[in-house]
Parts: structure tokens; C-alpha cells; sequence
């Protein structure tokens, strides 16, 4: 273990491992603590070491770098820095072992995250979709601790600049979020980075498709005459109720009270997660007397071929569209129409709220502009009067 005084010529061209040795020290006289270890297996590539005595007096070494990437300028600053620290009461050797025992972000997702929303999450395919195919491959090798701000607003940017709508980068960034937020939660992680939100492209993606009386009748006209009625019925109990395709088709007799006129949805069955009662309409209760299915099965809606739950819908709606004319109409744009259809007849968003089973009244206000044909006409109504009154003759004054 010689000590000498190093210099950087000594350390680039002098530093050899004896013949006779597996490993040597060079110590540097300079900066006590600080050695070269050189190895005779791999003698060209030696390593920068400091050595120091823990809190109970054990010698402890640790690795600052490879010799070849640090100069001993830059090994004898570290090594400084790391004994001021270690003066103050901290282990560094510890603090690297428990660098190491944080998961990566792989790690996490995979095998806590994964668990814990595949139970909880109707959308937990999409999240493995979006772990699968781009978080992990570009942020899953960072340790939980690792991650910062700027990684993961780079992340989010670049899956713009990759081509995906907004909608789609912003998904990934909210999973993030919760993602990290549960890693705090269960104490993997002291903080987490983007608990501060991050700016959103908030790119306006949503959908809406509002027929008109038109076009309700077309439709109406071949739901009510197509010869695959079991399909039909379900579309005609959609606009009727507002309700989900999933939510009707998965829906048993034992959830209908046409006593009470209500359709009670399990908490399985609905996307809140909780129990909701739909009001059911003279025509909701017409298709539901028009089913035939009640006594026979446990099911509203059955595949009359094969007597099991109607699940497979798609083939048949793209047919019944094209027959209607509509051939773009989507099966969740019946909702949408269930909604306009209650806002325009005076409906305040509460009700729509209610009827429609949104959690958040936030959801329900994508309708709020329909309000306006509603407002509108009650301000013709005023307008109406005042024009009958203009044309009314002004009544006579009598003079005594």
C-alpha cells in the first residue's frame, strides 16, 4: 500500500499492479483516505477508493469512479466533499445501499402499481398499454428517486412530437401522477416530482353527435323495423335511459323494478364504481315489455342464437347505421342524444347529472351550451308578447 504524492502524469502512466500481487493501493499523500486500487485481472482500468472509519470505527471504502473518467483534481474535490459529509455524521456507503434498494420505475409499475389498479381500474388495459409501450422503454430504467420535473415533462412533450394526440400524451402524464402519488403513499418515494401539476396540452378531443329531429326519425324508423331486434331493442333502451351499451347489456331482470319504473346498476356494472338507480320512461318500459326475455333469462338482452348475454354489438350497429344513413354515429353518441333530448326539453344539468350517473357535475357541463336553445326560446316567448302588444291598437283615453 504505497503513499505517495500524486500527480496526474503519475496516476495516466505509472499506476501498475506488481506481478506478484491480485491488487494494490495507491495511496495519495495528498488527500489522506484517497487511493488507486489496481487489480492485476483488469490492470489498465483502475479505480478511485476513499477510505474512512464509520460512526462505530469500521473501515469502510468507497467507490468515488474509474481513473480513466475522473481526474485526480476532480477525485481529490470528491473525496473532500465526502469526508465533510461523513465529519457531519453521514455514511455514505449506507446512503448507496439504500439508493439501491429503491425500485426502478419498472420495477414499480410492474409489480406494485400493476396489482393494485387492475384491481381497482376498469381502464387498467389502457394502462398497461401506455407502461408497455412507452413509459417503461423511455423512463423505466430511473429509479423512483431519480425521476425529475424536467424527465417527465420531456416525456410528455416528446409523445406530441412522436405524433399522438394530446388527449393521449396527457393520459400518460396523469398516470404518472397517480403512479408517483401512490409510491408516496405507501413510503417508496419522499416526493413526488409532478405533484405540482404539469401544464396539460388540454387539446379539446371530445366528440359530440347531436341528430336532428331528421335524423332521429331515420333512425328511429329502422331500429324499429331491422330484423336483428334484439340489437335494436338494446339501442332503442340506450336512447331511452341515456345509459352505457356496457351498463345495459351486462344489466339482470332482478336489477328492473317496473313497479317503481327504476333500473338499479351494481356497483359492479357501473363506471363510478358505485350503486345507481336509472328512472325508466314509458319507452324504456315499452322495450322492456318487448324483449320477450323475462321468466326465460337472467339477462335483458341475449344473443338469440347462441342463449347467452348479448355482448358482441359492433357488426350489427354498423349495419343498422348504414341503413339509417348515419353512417358515422357512434353507440355512445345515443347518450349523448339521450342528454340533448333532456336539456333542450328544460332539463337543468343537475337532473342530467343525476339521470346520466356523472360523479363529477364537471363531466355533465360539455352540455351546457344546449342550455342555450332552451334559454333562447323562453326569450322568444318575451319577445313574442312584445311584438302581440305593438300590434295592438293603443287604447282610447277618455277626456271628461
Amino acid at each position: 500500500m504505497p503513499v505517495i504524492a500524486l500527480n496526474q502524469h503519475y496516476v495516466d502512466h505509472e499506476l501498475h499492479c506488481p506481478p506478484d500481487k491480485k491488487r494494490i493501493e495507491w495511496c495519495d499523500a495528498n488527500a489522506p483516505g484517497l487511493y488507486a486500487e489496481v487489480r492485476s485481472v483488469n490492470p489498465a482500468n483502475p479505480t478511485w477508493y476513499l477510505r474512512y472509519k464509520d460512526a462505530a470505527g469500521k473501515t469502510c471504502h468507497l467507490r468515488i469512479g474509474a481513473v480513466r473518467a475522473i481526474s485526480l483534481a476532480d477525485a481529490r474535490k470528491k473525496a473532500k466533499e465526502l469526508k465533510a459529509k461523513i465529519a457531519l455524521g453521514a455514511n455514505p456507503q449506507e446512503e448507496a445501499r439504500a439508493a439501491k434498494a429503491v425500485l426502478t420505475l419498472k420495477e414499480f409499475l410492474e409489480e406494485k402499481y400493476a396489482p393494485y389498479a387492475e384491481a381497482r381500474k376498469r381502464s387498467y388495459t389502457y394502462d398497461a398499454s401506455m407502461i408497455r409501450l412507452r413509459i417503461v422503454p423511455t423512463l423505466g430504467h430511473f429509479r423512483l428517486n431519480q425521476l425529475t420535473r424536467h424527465q417527465i415533462q420531456t416525456f410528455h412533450t416528446d409523445l406530441r412530437t412522436e405524433g399522438l394526440a394530446a388527449a393521449t400524451c396527457d393520459h400518460h402524464l396523469k398516470l404518472l401522477r397517480s403512479a408517483l402519488n401512490l409510491a408516496v403513499q405507501w413510503e417508496m418515494l419522499d416526493r413526488n416530482p409532478i405533484a405540482t401539476k404539469l401544464p396539460l396540452f388540454r387539446e379539446d378531443n371530445k366528440l359530440e353527435r347531436y341528430l336532428t329531429d331528421e335524423e332521429l326519425n331515420r333512425l328511429l324508423g329502422v331500429l324499429r323495423t331491422h330484423k336483428a331486434r334484439m340489437v335494436c331493442n338494446a339501442m332503442l333502451f340506450l336512447l331511452a335511459t341515456g345509459a352505457r351499451l356496457n351498463e345495459a347489456l351486462q344489466t339482470r331482470w332482478e336489477h328492473i323494478d317496473k313497479v317503481n319504473r327504476t333500473w338499479r346498476i351494481p356497483a359492479a356494472n357501473s363506471k363510478s364504481k358505485r350503486v345507481r338507480s336509472v328512472p325508466l320512461n314509458d319507452a324504456a318500459l315499452e322495450v322492456l315489455a318487448n324483449l320477450g326475455t323475462e321468466g326465460k333469462h337472467e339477462h335483458l338482452f341475449i344473443n338469440t342464437k347462441t342463449k347467452k348475454p348479448l355482448t358482441a354489438v359492433n357488426t350489427v350497429w354498423g349495419r343498422i347505421r348504414i341503413a339509417a344513413g348515419l353512417p358515422k354515429l357512434r353507440i355512445h353518441d345515443l347518450r349523448h342524444q339521450h342528454a340533448s333530448m333532456l336539456v333542450n326539453s328544460g332539463r337543468s344539468l343537475y337532473e342530467v347529472q343525476q339521470i346520466l350517473g356523472h360523479s363529477d357535475p364537471s363531466v355533465t357541463q360539455r352540455y351546457a351550451h344546449l342550455s342555450t336553445r332552451t334559454l333562447q326560446d323562453a326569450s322568444n316567448s318575451a319577445s313574442e308578447k312584445l311584438a302581440q302588444s305593438s300590434k295592438q291598437p293603443p287604447a282610447l283615453r277618455i277626456v271628461s
